[in-house]
C-alpha cells in the first residue's frame, strides 16, 4: 500500500487513545507534543500517563472502551492490544469517518505513524509503509548522527529572512538559496548565530 505523507496540525483538535499501556503512553506523548487535546480511555493507566491526568494535561475515562467514544474525535488511536477493542474501535472510526491508527496492526489503520526525528522546528519522518517499523527506526538512527542542533537553528534563521524577504517583496530562486544555506550552517555550528543570519540575509539581497 502507497501512503500519502502528511503532517497535520492537531492544535486544540480533540484526539481519542484507547489504552492505557507504554504503547497509549507513546501516542499520548506525540499528541501532546503536537498540541492536541487528548481523552485517553482505559480502565488502568501507567505511572507517566498517571501523571499527566494529575496534571491535567489528559483527560481520563477510568473504563473499558465504548461504542460512541469515537464520536468527536479528529484521530483515534486503539491501543489496547486486545483484537476486539481494537476492531471494534476501527470499525467505529470508520462509520463516523474518523481516522483511526491500531498499533501494530496496519491492515486496520487508516493512518500508520513514522519514525520521528526533530531538530527544533526541522521535523524528518521515516516511514516503511508499516512493512518494518525496526528498518525505519534504524535509518531515523543514522539520520541522527547526520543531523545536528544546527540544522534546527538553520531552520529559525531561514524562516526569518524568508519573512523579511517576502514583506519586502523579493523571492530569491531555489539554487540562491541552496547555495547560501551551507555557510550558515558551519556558521551556527560554530555557534555564531548572529553572523550567520547577517551572512544568509546578505547572500539572498537583503542589506545588512
Amino acid at each position: 500500500m502507497a501512503y500519502f505523507p502528511l503532517f497535520a496540525d492537531l492544535s486544540g483538535r480533540a484526539c481519542l487513545v484507547v489504552g492505557g499501556g507504554p504503547v497509549a503512553e507513546r501516542k499520548v506523548d506525540g499528541l501532546l507534543a503536537a498540541g492536541a487535546v487528548v481523552t485517553v480511555v482505559s480502565p488502568r493507566l501507567t505511572r507517566r500517563l498517571a501523571r499527566a491526568v494529575a496534571r491535567a494535561r489528559v483527560r481520563h475515562l477510568r473504563r473499558r472502551y465504548r461504542r460512541g467514544d469515537v464520536a468527536g474525535a479528529t484521530l483515534a488511536f486503539a491501543a489496547t492490544g486486545d483484537p476486539r477493542v481494537d476492531g471494534a474501535v476501527a470499525a467505529e472510526g470508520r462509520r463516523r469517518g474518523v481516522w483511526v491508527n491500531v498499533a501494530d496492526v496496519p491492515a486496520r489503520c487508516d493512518f500508520i505513524l513514522p519514525s520521528i526525528l526533530r531538530r527544533g522546528a526541522l521535523t524528518v519522518a521515516v516511514s516503511t509503509g508499516g512493512a518494518s517499523p525496526a528498518v525505519a527506526r534504524a535509518v531515523r538512527e543514522q539520520l541522527e548522527r547526520s543531523l545536528t542542533p544546527a540544522h534546527g537553528a538553520l531552520v529559525e534563521i531561514a524562516g526569518e529572512v524568508r519573512r523579511v524577504l517576502r514583506a519586502r517583496g523579493r523571492r530569491p530562486g531555489a539554487a540562491r538559496w541552496r547555495g547560501a544555506l551551507p555557510e550558515a550552517r558551519r556558521l551556527l555550528a560554530g555557534g555564531r548565530r548572529d553572523e550567520a543570519r547577517r551572512r544568509l540575509a546578505r547572500r539572498l539581497g537583503l542589506a545588512s
